[in-house]
C-alpha cells in the first residue's frame, strides 16, 4: 500500500499532490523535505518507488520524536495506543495536554492522540512552547491507525531523520538530488498569518532565508520545487524561477468562511524548470 501521512497538518499537501507530482522529476538521487509537517509527498513518491534514500526534517521536536519513533519503534507505539488513558473526552483530552512526557513512545503517543482529538487537527503552540489548541470533540477520531503506521514505519526506513533547521539542508544536498520546500506560507492578509508550528514563529525574514538555500541548492545542480502561498511578495521573492498559480482546497482554519478553495504558488527551479 501506498502509505498515508499518520498525522492531520494545517497546511498538508494532500490536496496539492497532482500539481506537485507534475513537477517531481523522473529521476533524482537523494530525496529531501526539511518542513516535513505531514509528509504527504514524501511518503506519496515513496510509494511510487522513486525514493532510495531520503532527508527528512522538521524544527518542531515533538513531530520529528514522534516519526522517529514510527521508524524504530513502530509496534511499541501501537501497544501504548491501545491503551485505556486515550479515552476521546474532554477531561482526558485537557489531562493529557498539560502533561510533559519524557519517554519517547509516551510522547509520541500523547502527540498523536492530540493531533487526532484537538481542534480541526491544528498543531499550534504558545509563546512558551506549549500546546494550546482546545478539545475537538470528535465524536470517534481514529487515534489508533496500525496499517498506518506500520506503512509509514517501512517507508521511513530509508530516512535520516533530523529536527534542525531548514538551511541545515545545505549540508546533506548534493548535485542531482531532488528537494522540496512546504514552509509556513507567508499570510495573505494582517489577518491570516499562522506560523506557530514552533514558539520561534516563521516571518518576513526567513522567507528570505529560504530563497537564499534554494539559490544555493540551484547553484549545486538541486532540483528544486516550493510551495507557498500567492502573494506579491513571494511572487517577487521567487522571480528569477518558474512560479505557477494552483488551486489547493483547505479544510484546516479556524474560520470556516476560510476554508475551502484558495490559491497557491508552485515554483521550480534547477533542472525540472521547464
Amino acid at each position: 500500500m501506498v502509505p498515508k501521512p499518520n498525522v492531520k497538518w494545517a497546511g498538508g499537501k494532500r490536496q496539492l499532490l497532482p500539481e506537485l507530482l507534475a513537477r517531481v522529476p523522473v529521476e533524482f538521487g537523494a530525496y529531501h523535505e526539511f518542513f516535513l509537517g505531514g509528509g504527504a509527498l514524501f511518503f506519496e513518491v515513496y510509494g511510487q518507488e522513486l525514493i532510495d534514500t531520503a532527508y527528512l526534517a522538521d524544527i518542531n521536536p515533538d513531530l520529528m520524536n514522534l516519526y522517529n519513533i514510527v521508524k524504530k519503534r513502530p509496534y511499541e507505539l501501537i501497544e501504548e495506543l491501545k491503551a485505556e488513558k486515550y479515552e476521546n473526552d474532554e477531561k482526558t483530552f485537557y489531562s493529557i495536554r498539560s502533561q510533559e512526557v519524557s519517554d519517547g513512545v509516551q510522547r509520541a503517543a500523547r502527540f498523536l492522540y492530540l493531533n487526532r482529538t484537538a481542534y480541526n487537527g491544528l498543531y499550534r503552540v504558545n509563546s512558551k512552547g506549549k500546546f494550546n489548541v482546545p478539545f475537538g470533540r470528535y465524536k470517534n477520531p481514529r487515534i489508533l491507525d496500525e496499517v498506518g503506521l506500520l506503512a509509514a514505519s517501512e517507508a521511513l526506513s530509508c530516512a535520516k531523520l533530523m529536527c534542525t533547521d531548514f538551511s541545515d539542508i545545505l549540508i546533506y544536498a548534493k548535485e542531482g538530488d531532488f528537494a522540496y520546500f512546504d514552509p509556513p506560507y507567508y499570510p495573505l492578509n494582517g489577518t491570516s498569518n499562522f506560523t506557530s508550528y514552533t514558539s520561534a514563529g516563521f516571518g518576513f525574514e526567513e522567507q528570505q532565508k529560504l530563497k537564499k538555500t534554494v539559490d544555493s541548492l540551484v547553484k549545486k545542480n538541486v532540483d528544486v520545487l516550493i510551495s507557498n502561498s500567492a502573494t506579491d511578495f513571494i511572487k517577487n521573492l521567487y522571480s528569477n524561477y518558474k512560479c505557477e498559480i494552483v488551486v489547493a482546497n483547505r479544510m484546516i482554519n479556524c474560520i470556516a468562511e476560510r476554508r475551502g478553495t484558495v490559491k497557491e504558488i508552485v515554483i521550480t527551479g534547477g533542472k525540472n524548470e521547464i
